[in-house]
């Protein structure tokens, strides 16, 4: 997989296939990007799972915090590292480690460990670096154009909304 360029379709299919997300690095503090992107993820629906050693055991935007992956009670399909480049390879480890294995490991802006792309590849892992959840679901969908951001997408189709209540869009869109 080139990490520098990834096709819109092999996000999209990663947005679309996950469901509970791993988020190592969760932050109580509500300035912090990471609460950001998890909250955003949560009202998108996705299970996403705080991990934070220092916050073991208490609760963040109603989920329960975990110490480790290899805490958490159930199978998650997706790793989301909020930690520097280094702190990315020994995280990608324990992810590897984790049975039934995660179907993701994604790594988040400004964070690249090829060499821990490399394993997780080689397990059968989809990796992403260098680049946001919120982020690439917002261009997808079109909502980061609410801002003024360029999307690089382009379409006459009407988006579909995600559902009822505050405006929201789906991935379901045209290609």
């Amino acid at each position: 997989m080139n990490h520098d360029n990834y096709p819109n379709d092999y996000i999209r299919g990663i947005l679309q296939s996950v469901k509970t997300i791993a988020l190592v690095g969760a932050s109580q503090n509500q300035a912090r990007p990471s609460w950001i992107v998890m909250k955003y993820l949560l009202d998108r629906g996705y299970d996403v799972i705080p991990i934070n050693p220092g916050l073991a055991g208490g609760e963040l935007l109603g989920k329960k915090v975990y110490g480790r992956l290899s805490d958490i009670p159930h199978p998650v399909d997706m790793v989301e590292i909020f930690r520097n480049s280094e702190a990315a390879g020994p995280i990608t480890d324990e992810a590897l480690a984790l049975d039934p294995l995660p179907k993701v490991i994604w790594m988040q802006l400004s964070v690249r460990n090829d060499a821990a792309a490399e394993k997780a590849e080689a397990k059968g892992l989809q990796v992403v670096m260098d680049r946001c959840p919120k982020i690439e679901f917002g261009r997808l969908s079109g909502e980061i154009s609410w801002q003024g951001v360029n999307s690089r997408m382009l379409s006459a189709k009407k988006p579909v909304l995600a559902g009822k209540g505050f405006q929201k869009l789906s991935l379901n869109r045209p290609k």
